[in-house]
């Protein structure tokens, strides 16, 4: 009899420790690229190069 109770209890601990087990997925922190305005690109000939990221 006690059997046929760890059975049950051992699928549910199972089912409930692989529901924990993954986290989502981060968000992207990235920020937005810079928008260059018409005055920028009428002097420059088109959007500056972006500087390294460190």
């Amino acid at each position: 009899m006690t059997n046929l109770l760890r059975l049950p209890a051992a699928g549910l601990i199972l089912l409930a420790v692989a529901a924990c087990s993954t986290a989502p997925a981060a968000p992207d922190l990235t920020p937005p690229a810079p928008r260059v305005d018409a005055k920028t690109q009428l002097e420059y000939g088109a959007p500056p190069p972006r500087g390294p990221r460190y």
